[in-house]
């Protein structure tokens, strides 16, 4: 039918297939930007499976479009309700366009006509491998964003590692691109250029590990250490290394979604037959990939949390120090959030804020006071003999309070202001607990020399 609209979506994507000038209406309606899916790579490897030689004409003859689905995207589609699959995963649907300028008519149906994609199991299937290599490149050019953003290129890192392992990664890069190009060029993956990159899986999966295992040693020298000193270099250079390591970590990313691609092509082209299940398979194992960088680089952060909040609860005695360790986790932080949205992983943690220098001198003042008066009580209850110690504790309260004010106003220069108010207020309020202490000890000397 010249207005009938083939839904699919995979979760990652949504394939709109039809009659170009239907296809084109649907998109513009919605506000969806698009890629062609090109569909005719299924004509060409489907050619020769049952039941679908017949269908090469209505394949030429339809324009298929993919587009990924993001947030606003699945909120467009949502109100044709696809309908999901429990064999493929799938959702599924048609829809019907009214005409030139009529827009969409929200019904869905599912199709019964020769040119049906979605109720043919060959067709549909190859058009979900597509879909899945389309996800796949996606998330491949973020990555490729994501690398040339960071001062840190991912081949300086491996060519600065002495490590075998890491060494073996450039020679399989090498391999990986040939193949990219080689498959852009012909257009299909031969038994020639799977052969070359079929055994590199291995090597791409032993870096991972090792990669994996830098970013928990950090994780561990985070966690083994208590001075604030201490954390502040640590986590200075988690920093540092944290970038590096993600970098390694996407690129190895990169490299195994290439290899699906790859690897979705050459099933085409020899058991088109298996390629629903090999789509299926893939998409599970990157995901237990995904969960497991996740767990990794999620364990980091929370050692950096701790080191944070631990640095935090001593800022008054180490402003400069707890500042560095707090700045640190949030770099951290920030980097890890922009590498799992690379990756597609979801994350919610928002950065740990330093906490407000007011808030400890509010409480150091508090302690002072509550120090000063109790040492005045002191005096008044023990007599002369315990007078020197009253004011022992007094002079330490004081020396607290202006410690806690000086520290706080260490913390910067935008805060100066507030640091001099807070410290007026502290030494007016200790000053009046000091002068009823002094009245109660001269009472006190008094008394003694009478007796």
């Amino acid at each position: 039918m010249e207005n009938e609209i083939q839904l699919i979506s995979d979760g990652d994507g949504l394939a709109v297939i039809g009659d170009p000038a239907a296809v084109e209406r649907f998109l513009v309606s919605e506000g969806l930007p698009s890629k062609d899916l090109g569909l005719q790579r299924l004509g060409t490897a489907l050619g020769s499976a049952v039941g679908v030689t017949q269908l090469g004409s209505e394949i030429a003859a339809n324009s298929g479009r993919w587009v990924k689905l993001t947030e606003e995207s699945a909120q467009a589609i949502k109100k044709y309700g696809l309908m999901k699959s429990s064999k493929t995963g799938l959702s599924l649907g048609v829809v019907q366009a009214k005409g030139q300028g009529q827009g969409i008519k929200a019904i869905v149906q599912f199709a019964k006509g020769p040119g049906s994609f979605v109720t043919n199991p060959a067709i549909l299937a190859g058009a979900a491998g597509i879909m899945a290599q389309f996800a796949m490149q996606q998330t491949m050019d973020e990555i490729t964003d994501y690398l040339a953003t960071i001062d840190e290129k991912v081949d300086d890192v491996l060519r600065a590692q002495k490590d075998a392992v890491l060494a073996d990664m450039i020679g399989v890069d090498f391999v990986i691109d040939e193949a990219m190009t080689i498959r852009e060029q012909v257009g299909r993956v031969s038994e020639v250029t799977w052969s070359k990159v079929q055994t590199t899986s291995m090597t791409i999966a032993r870096t991972q590990a090792y990669t994996l295992r830098q970013l928990e040693a950090l994780a561990e020298k985070l966690e083994q250490k208590t001075k604030v000193g201490d954390l502040a270099t640590t986590a200075k250079e988690a920093e540092i290394k944290v970038q590096e390591w993600l970098a390694v970590l996407a690129r190895c990313f990169q490299l195994q979604d290439a290899i699906a691609v790859l690897e979705l092509d050459r099933v085409l082209d020899a058991t088109p037959d298996e390629l629903d299940q090999h789509r299926l398979a893939l998409r599970a194992a990157r995901q237990n990939r995904l969960e497991l960088i996740a767990r990794s680089t999620e364990r980091l952060m929370a050692r950096m949390d701790a080191a944070a909040s631990t640095a935090n609860t001593k800022v008054l005695l180490h402003p400069t120090a707890s500042r560095a360790v707090v700045h640190s986790s949030n770099y951290v932080a920030t980097g890890v959030v922009d590498f799992h949205g690379r990756l597609g992983i979801a994350d919610s943690r928002a950065s740990l804020e330093a906490r407000r220098w007011l808030d400890a001198v509010a409480e150091v003042r508090d302690k002072a006071l509550e120090a000063g008066a109790e040492g005045i009580d002191a005096a008044g209850r023990l007599g002369h003999e315990t007078l020197d110690r009253a004011k022992t504790v007094r002079n330490k309260a004081l020396e607290t309070g202006t410690e806690g004010v000086d520290a706080a106003g260490r913390l910067g220069n935008e805060t100066l202001d507030r640091a001099r108010s807070v410290r007026d207020k502290l030494s007016s309020m200790i000053g009046e607990r000091g002068s009823a202490g002094a009245e109660t000890t001269k009472r006190l000397t008094s008394k003694a020399e009478e007796a």
